[in-house]
Order: C-alpha cells, then sequence, then structure tokens
C-alpha cells in the first residue's frame, strides 16, 4: 500500500475511517442455505415443518412460532445473523399447524362425546 495516497486502502467506506475490521461475509460450506448462526430460526423452521403431523404436532407447531419471533428478533438486532426466511416460515407453519392440530383435537373429541 503506498502510504502517500490516503485513498489507496484495502478497506472501504467505514472500515477505513474507523478502522473496524469488516464482518466476514464469505459464507460457509452451506452456501448461507442455512442459518446455524441463527439456531431460533433454525429450530422454528423445523419444529414448523414436524408440526403438520396431525394431533402430535402441536407439541412443536406452538414452540415454532415462539421460536419465529425469537429468531427475527435475533436477525433484528444483528443483521449479520441471517434466517429472517425461515423464521417466517417458522411462524407462518407454527400458525397454520396449530390451528390444523386444534381442529383435529377438536374434532377427535368431538366424535367421542357424540
Amino acid at each position: 500500500m503506498n502510504e502517500s495516497n490516503p485513498y489507496n486502502s484495502p478497506h472501504s467506506g467505514l472500515e477505513a475511517s474507523t478502522g473496524v475490521e469488516p464482518l466476514d461475509t464469505t459464507g460457509d460450506g452451506t452456501g448461507g442455505l442455512i442459518p446455524y448462526k441463527n439456531p431460533a430460526a433454525l429450530g422454528a423452521y423445523y419444529l414448523g415443518i414436524v408440526g403438520l403431523f396431525p394431533v402430535i404436532g402441536i407439541f412443536a407447531s406452538i414452540p415454532a412460532f415462539v421460536l419465529g419471533i425469537m429468531g427475527l428478533r435475533r436477525r433484528a438486532q444483528n443483521p449479520a445473523v441471517k434466517g429472517s426466511v425461515h423464521a417466517w416460515i417458522g411462524i407462518v407453519l407454527g400458525f397454520l399447524a396449530t390451528l390444523m392440530n386444534l381442529s383435529c383435537i377438536g374434532t377427535i373429541v368431538f366424535g367421542f362425546v357424540s
């Protein structure tokens, strides 16, 4: 690097003026598809899928909804953490699976009562 030219820097913008190193944005072995730095979003995604199983899915669908919200909050706090799509899928599937499972349980209970 040429010391006489202050604009010749390996960093650009804010990193050059503050001396703060940029975040590692090169990705990982998964190609950035699996948000391993946001376990709440990842858990919401998987629990949302498991929640689609009738009746027993109620134990997975409610935590999927809650973890999805936690994953979105973590993403909002630190934009370098990925996983907003996984969190949204967990929220939507958790909500829909909860409704489906409650209706299945209600149908079963109604069938036994009548």
